[in-house]
Parts: C-alpha cells; structure tokens; sequence
C-alpha cells in the first residue's frame, strides 16, 4: 500500500471519529431537552389535579354557606310563625321551610358526594407527587450523567481535531485538499478499497486500467464513476 494511501486512511478514521463524537456532543443538548419536558409535563400534571382539588374546595364551600344561608332563612321562617295569627300566612311559612329543609338536604347530599370526590382527589396528588420524584430523581440523574458526558467528549473532540491536524500537517497539500474535498462531498468516504473490480464507496465497476493501476500501488488512483480515492485490497 501507498505510504500516502495508508496516512489517507489514518486521517480518514480521525474524521469518522470526529463525526461520531460531534454527533454524540449535539444530541446531548436534546437528550437534555427531552429530560426537561418530561419534567414539565409532570410538574404540569401535578399542577392540575392541585387545582382540581382546590375547584372541589371551592365548590363545597360554596355550599356550606348555601346551606347556611338557607338555614338563617328558615330561621326567619320560624320566627314570623310565632308572631302571625293568619292560618293561610303560617301555612305558607310552613311551606317555606319545608323547602328551605329539603333544599338543606339536597346540598348537604352534594355536599357528600364532593367530599367523596375530594378524598379520591387526594390519593390521585399522592399518586401524581410520586411520579413527580420519580421523574424528578431520574431527571438528577441523567442530566448529572449527561454534564459528565458533554465534558468528556469536549475533551476526546479535543484530542482528536489535535490529533486530525498533525496528521494532515503530514500529507502533500494538494492530495489533503483533494481528500478533503471528498470526505466533504462523500459521506465521509474519501479513501475506499476496490473489491472484486468493484468501488467500495460507489458500488460501481471500475475499467481494467483502473484496476492495474491500484493493484500496481504506484500511484494515487481515483475512481472513474465517483472520483473516490481507490486502493487496493488483498
């Protein structure tokens, strides 16, 4: 093999590498974010079904003081019955307070099935706020491991562009320029074996020249149909 083809080759895994730690490095901005929103959703959920509970409250003392107002106003029903001599006028008072006493049940019977509500309300919080720390525990977690990630592929990218860099230092500009060229344009296959008379890079087949040329191994041989950098495989 070519000296120039093997340090191609070199430089082309550092590039397969830089790719594959850049690509890790921008995901973890999303894993992160994906962490955060499952976190908002359940802080969000637990929100809820407080307000739910507060709306229940709410509504049972809405009619605590409903049931009170009726029951001052049989109150007053009671004490004009005393002061009327009319049979028709205590009749009515009569009335009255027959339906102030049966509106009285109706609302503590909602009353009671609030109340009900308010218990299955409860359990439902206790339920959400454990999913909440749950969710809040593996956000912790995860986001603490995730730091330590992003730290350490800034260290290996790091490493590796230094590592890139001395190594391009060392291959003739025009052939660096032109591999560069090529792992720009070519999914990060520049430098590619020939199999079978066949280019690796584009699964096409290459002319017979081509073919003497690479098995030669005396010069830097391109394949015809993708301009692939070609070298020959035993």
């Amino acid at each position: 093999m070519l000296p120039e083809i093997e340090q191609l080759l070199i430089l082309q895994d550092r590039d397969r590498k830089l790719r594959l730690l850049r690509q890790e490095q921008k995901s973890a901005p999303l894993e992160r974010k994906n962490l955060e929103d499952k976190l908002s959703s359940s802080q969000s959920q637990l929100e809820a079904v407080r307000l739910k509970a507060k709306e229940i409250e709410v509504e049972r003392k809405k009619l605590e003081n409903e049931a009170q107002a009726v029951r001052e106003r049989i109150g007053k029903y009671q004490a004009q019955k005393f002061q009327t001599r009319k049979n028709d006028e205590f009749a009515a008072l009569n009335h009255e307070i027959e339906r102030g006493e049966k509106d009285i049940r109706e609302i503590e019977d909602r009353e009671l099935d609030l109340m009900e509500s308010a218990e299955k309300q409860k359990a439902v919080i206790g339920e959400v706020e454990k999913q909440l720390a749950a969710v809040k525990s593996q956000f912790d977690r995860q986001t603490a491991d995730i730091d330590q990630k992003i730290a350490a592929l800034t260290v290996q990218l790091a490493e590796v562009e230094k590592d890139r860099a001395n190594l391009a230092e060392g291959i003739e500009e025009d052939l660096r320029d032109t591999y560069d060229r090529l792992i720009r344009t070519k999914n990060g296959e520049a430098v590619v074996g020939l199999q079978h008379e066949v280019c690796s890079g584009c699964h096409m087949k290459v002319t017979p020249t081509t073919i003497s040329k690479c098995r030669a191994r005396k010069e830097i041989v391109h394949c015809e149909n993708c301009g692939r950098i070609l070298y020959w495989e035993d």
